[in-house]
């Protein structure tokens, strides 16, 4: 039988969906996701809708699912073809706030018991809440209120987790987290120690709750997916919990805390992560069709979106000097190349795509296309910027800082003034460099699209859902739901699904 799951604050389903994506070698699922509970409504449609995709035998997903994704057919309708499978998905998936009134504990509970029916070796993954923890959403609060900051409840959402440890003691647990969380301070006291403390005493930190499978307490030893620790209940650095994707083939320098939690009765020690070759951005992405942007705050078409970007051969900055020979000849040639027979995509693309890596991963041949790969606009002024940043970072191998921009082309806002002074964000408009994996992709790309610049300068445009999501490694059948600036949040909240399955293959091997 497969091993049981239970995924909180599950956002889009990225880390369950590495481990209920392992096979044994019958082709049988190693895991699988009993319950996951995740609190925003776009992303538990996500959820659902791929909980839903799970109940089927991966050879049997009917052709109802691929018309829905290709928008031949309604969700409703969908659902209602296949009502089992919808109703089980529905139980599997929950929309729920973990420490609100609208999930009390004893809910919770009851939820898990039933989702586990009686089996006692399982697994908990998941990762509370990281904009408190995340050096820019840390930046943003205090921005608005030190006070904000210091009060901001999501410091100890991760004790919902640590209830859920207290009570249900899963042999194995996987816990995720942003790295800003090693520096991250509560009243002048650094939040990570206390978690670690925390994590290894559950029941000593979350007084008065009873397990529900005995009245043995136990403690966790916490373990380093990277690193081996000669003594796992104190002799270690924060830093030894780190993670960093791009060592393990993710096209993408992702650094994230994870730490993997062994209950003391467990004896078997698992082992580390495996390094892997490095993996570039266009080795996944580089076979996804070409768009161009849009026009913003103005009348959009292909051939005035081609002048828009074509303007810049008249440009005043790109004679008079500011710019050195090598990356102004690159334009001058470039530009020409910008074609107005490019289109902005669509929520699905009937087209056959192959990557270079990692295809029988993100191809489904069912499938017969591309979904969520359509371009955002632009104003003029950015599309200027991208353009010219796309050429430097061609020419000199990396991505230009505010201070290699034409005076003309930076933005006239104050927070720019700042960065020229040498505060942050000095790389405000960032390409993603050709030959490399890409830069973290997190949930400001659905803001603006400025730190995630395509290498292809005659697109002129930022990165595409799918695009990030190749980059996060979801597979192409994985379809995410709601508008698109939703679209982009739970792709950049979520963990890597094939970086998932690497940890899902240790865990698999230590569950008693």
């Amino acid at each position: 039988m497969p091993i049981p799951v239970i995924d909180l604050f599950a956002g889009p389903g990225g880390l369950g969906e590495g481990f209920s994506s392992l096979v044994d070698g019958k082709g049988k699922p190693v895991f699988k996701i009993k319950l996951s509970i995740e609190k925003d409504e776009y992303a538990h449609h996500t959820l659902e809708l791929r909980a839903f995709f799970r109940q089927f035998p991966r050879n049997e997903i009917p052709s109802a699912f691929y018309d829905y994704l290709a928008g031949l057919i309604t969700r409703v309708q969908l659902f209602e073809g296949y009502p089992k499978q919808a109703s089980c998905a529905a139980e599997e998936a929950w929309l729920a706030e973990l420490g609100a009134s609208t999930a009390p504990n004893n809910l919770v509970n009851e939820r898990i018991i039933k989702s586990l029916n009686g089996e006692s070796h399982w697994v908990l993954i998941g990762g509370p809440p990281c904009q408190a923890y995340s050096l820019v959403g840390r930046s943003r609060i205090r921005g608005e209120s030190e006070e904000k900051y210091q009060d901001d409840h999501r410091h100890f959402l991760y004790r919902e987790y640590l209830r859920i440890l207290a009570v249900h003691q899963p042999p194995i647990f996987i816990m995720e987290n942003v790295k800003g969380l090693l520096s991250a301070e509560v009243k002048h006291q650094r939040i990570f120690p206390r978690i670690l403390s925390d994590l290894i005493n559950p029941r000593t930190a979350i007084k008065g709750m009873e397990p529900v499978r005995g009245t043995k307490a136990f403690s966790y030893r916490l373990i380093s997916l990277v690193k081996t620790q000669t003594n796992l209940f104190g002799d270690f650095e924060p830093e030894d919990f780190i993670v960093r994707a791009e060592k393990y083939g993710i096209p993408q320098a992702r650094h994230r805390v994870i730490i993997l939690g062994v209950r003391a009765d467990v004896s078997i020690d698992p082992h580390l992560l495996s390094d892997v070759p490095p993996v570039s951005i266009e080795d996944v992405i580089g076979d996804l069709p070409r768009l161009r942007s849009g026009l913003s705050k103005e009348q959009d078409s292909a051939k005035a979106w081609q002048d828009a970007v074509q303007q810049i051969a008249k440009a005043e900055w790109l004679r008079n000097g500011e710019i050195s020979k090598d990356v102004c000849d690159a334009i001058k040639h470039t530009i020409e190349r910008v074609s107005s027979r490019l289109k902005r995509g669509d929520e699905f693309l009937s087209l056959v795509v192959t990557p270079k890596v990692y295809s029988d991963w993100f191809i489904d041949p069912k499938l017969g296309g591309i979904c969520n790969h359509t371009t955002r606009g632009h104003i003029r002024a950015d599309l200027h910027r991208y353009f010219f940043a796309t050429l430097f970072a061609r020419i000199k191998g990396h991505s230009p800082q505010l201070e290699d921009f034409p005076k003309s082309l930076l933005p006239k806002h104050e927070n720019v003034k700042e960065a020229l002074k040498g505060s942050k964000f000095n790389d405000r408009f960032r390409v993603q460099v050709r030959g490399r994996p890409s830069t973290t992709v997190v949930s400001h790309i659905s803001k603006d699209g400025h730190y995630f610049i395509h290498y292809d300068p005659t697109q002129c445009r930022s990165l595409t859902v799918r695009e990030a999501a190749r980059l996060q490694t979801f597979p192409d059948n994985y379809f995410f739901e709601g508008p698109r600036t939703e679209q982009y949040r739970q792709v950049g909240n979520a963990v890597p699904p094939l970086l998932a399955q690497q940890i899902a293959k240790i865990v698999a091997a230590i569950v008693p």
